[in-house]
């Protein structure tokens, strides 16, 4: 607890040193949101100023930060041009799509790369080992939007197996309840719509999950390659343990560290880094939620959604923190 309380002390500067570059990121790029708001109304310049006046635009510029740190350590972010709303509420409107979404391409990205890293390293120089190796090669290579496009044009358009767009069809209703729709869906017992969900789910995940697993298999296989040669292997297998013993609760146990650290910065990517694949398959998460406001030149929106990506990664480094003294309780004497 002591370990963890220590880390979570640290973030507090960093929180502060990515709002003050968010601010003034945001204030020298060009554009003026009043503007944007009474585009093609005929408002007029009174009414412009005092809507200005009422977001606190024409304040000075350290004024608008401090008031903005304040409100946000309250919650408060401010309230979003585009929708009208505030801007946390927008956030968490759509932040459970993208969570949805990045767990599962989490999920298949480890089912892929455990069993993939773990052969390729037991079965080293082998013809196994080479061919995942290549494809743990080409799928770093490949830009992910690429893959995104080709899996639409082959599995979607061409084939007609799964769907290219959205969340879930329009024709299905689903009862709102957490905002995960497979979580919905199954607390209402809607079958039809878990199914509907799961399908709109594969595309999305299957292009994000692929990229990823293509890191960590790579560092599984290099990882386990580099505890198998070390004594305490030997000695197991001299004791008689069963191979499968040796690899899964000795070699992989140990070779898990630099592991953990992958997955956990791959997940905040992940969960923050989502932008192209959700603009792509039209996912109304977190990341699509930014592009539309840069459009609308929603500073509010931008700042709230940048200052949440840097919460969640804070977090997952938290975590993963936690996780590194479960697997080795040495470090949290460090």
């Amino acid at each position: 607890m002591q370990y963890l309380v220590r880390r979570l002390f640290l973030t507090i500067p960093v929180l502060l040193g990515v709002s003050i570059i968010i601010f003034s990121i945001i204030q020298i790029i060009p554009g003026d949101p009043i503007q944007y708001m009474f585009s093609g109304t005929g408002a007029s310049p009174e009414q412009r100023e005092a809507m200005r006046h009422s977001l606190g635009l024409d304040r000075p510029l350290p004024v608008q930060y401090i008031n903005y740190v304040f409100n946000a350590i309250r919650g408060d972010f401010g309230q979003s041009i585009q929708f009208n709303q505030p801007v946390s509420k927008v956030i968490l409107e759509r932040m459970p799509a993208t969570i949805e979404f990045s767990i599962t391409s989490l999920f298949i990205a480890l089912i892929v790369a455990f069993p993939a890293g773990i052969i390729a390293s037991v079965k080293r120089n082998s013809i196994i080992d080479y061919m995942v190796m290549t494809g743990a090669t080409l799928g770093i290579s490949l830009p992910t939007f690429w893959v995104g496009i080709l899996l639409i044009m082959l599995v979607a358009v061409n084939l007609h197996w799964l769907p290219s767009f959205g969340r879930i069809s329009y024709e299905v209703h689903l009862e709102r309840v957490t905002g995960f729709y497979l979580i919905d869906s199954l607390l209402t017992w809607n079958i039809p719509a878990f199914k509907d969900a799961l399908i709109h789910l594969i595309l999305p995940s299957l292009t994000l999950g692929i990229a990823m697993s293509t890191f960590i298999t790579r560092l599984v296989r290099s990882s386990m390659l580099e505890e198998i040669g070390k004594d305490y292997v030997r000695t197991a297998r001299a004791k008689g343990l069963p191979e499968k013993t040796v690899l899964i609760h000795h070699v992989l146990s140990n070779a898990l560290i630099p592991v953990i650290t992958l997955i956990g910065l791959k997940f905040g990517a992940l969960l923050s880094g989502t932008v192209v694949a959700e603009v792509i398959f039209a996912w109304p998460g977190i990341g699509r939620l930014v592009i539309q406001s840069i459009y609308s030149r929603d500073y509010p929106v931008v700042q709230g959604v940048i200052l949440f990506f840097t919460l969640i990664y804070l977090t997952i480094n938290i975590v993963t923190d936690a996780l590194y003294v479960l697997v080795d309780p040495r470090i949290g004497h460090v």
